[in-house]
């Protein structure tokens, strides 16, 4: 380990948030597999070992049982207890055959057919919110962070009146499953919010159940081959899709429209050929997308890269280092929206691959497309070295973004 004397073990140093490429890159090129005492957990960070890993049996996604176990005793209370059962019914959180089952039958409502059927009502909602950008303006609080949550409450059949609730809801979820270091009171405050959710959703899907409507809830309540969810997997799948549907399509917008703005000459050719926004948004989630890291737990004993991995011990597989691998990608350093990085991580891959992606991809393309058509003096109102960072061990996303949109 005397090649690691000179970085700071501590994931969540300032450089680490701030910088995450430079820092993990380092981690890769010196102990691409080592463990990290100080979080209790093996670090990866090359791409080829991220993607045996994230296909591996021998790695479980069953994650929240032992976390459980270690903040309850800390922070016990009938709405914490609560909160963990929901989230041990996430998808994300299970492996086969109990998330074969779950996924075919959530699946139904992300298929190609029923995204595209939502794409007039998303670009009408984001060109509701582009027009209310003027002069100066927070790309993220007036545009990235609300328009995810609006989305996802509209296709599950959320009132208008209701949908910024679903914003404070996903805002207090994030603080518990990325991971917010910081906020002491993460665990008391995700839970008011997951049951205060919890609550609404129940009362939703009693009313779709009655009176089926064109939404995703409808979709959910469905049989498929004489199966269908549970009541509880449903809440839980519903706070899923808020949650999943929420944080990381606000960091991709954000995230992507600083490394747009950061580079002009990609800008300029995103303008010139706009055809090319598919790709863009591929390149961007390898250059700079949201997902940080990925978090496994090892079931059974193997090996990773030269070191022997224990049962019952965790691992960090870090997305974003293994999407500036050198070994994976040519010049990982350089924005290249004509590159087409089909083999990105962005995503994941495997069996826990993005069930929302298609979504994911659609509201990042109009999205961006809309910024960059509607505003062409579009620019940054701050230097991108001065822009904070959210203390997140799983996910990267912005604070703020500070544009001028003249």
């Amino acid at each position: 380990m005397d090649a690691l004397a000179e970085i700071d073990l501590n994931l969540m140093c300032d450089e680490a948030v701030r910088d995450p490429h430079t820092y993990f890159g380092r981690l890769r090129e010196q102990e691409p597999v080592f463990w990290n005492e100080r979080h209790r957990a093996w670090v990866i960070t090359r791409h080829a070992d991220l993607s045996t890993a994230l296909r591996s049996s021998q790695l479980t996604a069953e994650r929240i049982s032992p976390f459980t176990s270690a903040v309850t005793s800390a922070a016990a209370s009938d709405e914490v207890d609560d909160t963990f059962r929901i989230l041990e019914d996430w998808l994300v959180f299970k492996d086969p055959p109990e998330h074969t089952r779950l996924r075919k039958l959530v699946a139904r409502a992300f298929t190609p057919t029923v995204v595209r059927a939502r794409t007039e009502e998303i670009s009408r909602t984001i060109r509701q919110l582009v027009a209310e950008l003027d002069g100066e303006a927070d790309l993220i609080r007036e545009f990235a962070y609300p328009l995810p949550a609006v989305i996802i409450a509209q296709m599950l059949g959320v009132p208008p009146a209701d949908r910024d609730l679903f914003k404070e809801w996903s805002d207090k979820l994030t603080s518990l499953v990325f991971g917010a270091y910081g906020r002491e009171d993460r665990f008391e405050t995700a839970a008011r919010g997951m049951i205060e959710l919890r609550d609404y959703l129940v009362d939703l899907i009693g009313q779709y159940e009655r009176h089926p409507g064109d939404n995703l809830i409808s979709v959910l309540l469905e049989h498929e081959d004489g199966d269908t969810l549970s009541r509880q997997e449903l809440v839980a799948t519903c706070t899923l899709l808020l949650f999943g549907g929420h944080e990381t399509t606000t960091n991709l917008i954000g995230n992507g429209m600083l490394a747009l703005l950061s580079h002009p000459d990609q800008l300029a050719l995103l303008r010139a050929e706009p055809h090319l926004i598919g790709p863009a948004v591929d390149e961007l989630l390898r250059y700079d997308g949201p997902a940080r890291a990925t978090v496994r737990m090892v079931k059974d004993p193997h090996e990773i890269g030269g070191r022997q991995l224990s049962k019952g011990d965790r691992a960090f597989l870090v997305n974003l280092s293994a999407n500036r691998d050198p070994e994976a990608f040519e010049d990982p350093d350089r924005l290249d929206i004509e590159r087409r990085p089909t083999n990105h991580l962005g995503f994941g891959v495997g069996i826990h691959y993005c069930l929302g992606a298609p979504l994911a991809r659609l509201e990042g393309q109009l999205s961006i497309s809309a910024l960059v058509d509607s505003y062409p003096g579009l620019e940054l109102a701050a230097d991108p070295d001065t822009l904070d960072w959210h203390p997140t061990m799983l996910s990267r996303g912005l604070v703020h973004l500070p544009v001028r949109t003249a």
